[in-house]
């Protein structure tokens, strides 16, 4: 499930994030406990609440955003993702 998840970040990203204020900065995904993706974007310089909401919308319906300060000058986002057991 992890790959499709960065599948679906990797197409649908550009669309997304038109001014990549995500695409190039450090990306960390891991998995937490429980079947949870975890997806942190450090040195994000400032988002968008609609750029948000359409990664959101790539990574499915329960996921969820927080945005926090990384330096005085960038963001730290970080996605949160139910994964779905494969079939």
């Amino acid at each position: 499930m992890v790959a499709t998840v960065r599948a679906r970040l990797e197409e649908g990203l550009p669309l997304a994030d038109p001014h990549h204020r995500l695409r190039g900065r450090p990306v960390a995904l891991r998995t937490l406990g429980g079947p949870t993706l975890e997806i942190v974007y450090r040195d994000v310089p400032r988002i968008e609440e609609s750029e948000v909401l359409a990664v959101k919308r790539l990574l499915g319906p329960h996921s969820y955003c927080t945005v926090e300060p990384h330096t005085a000058e960038t963001l730290t986002v970080r996605f949160v993702v139910p994964l779905e057991p494969e079939r």
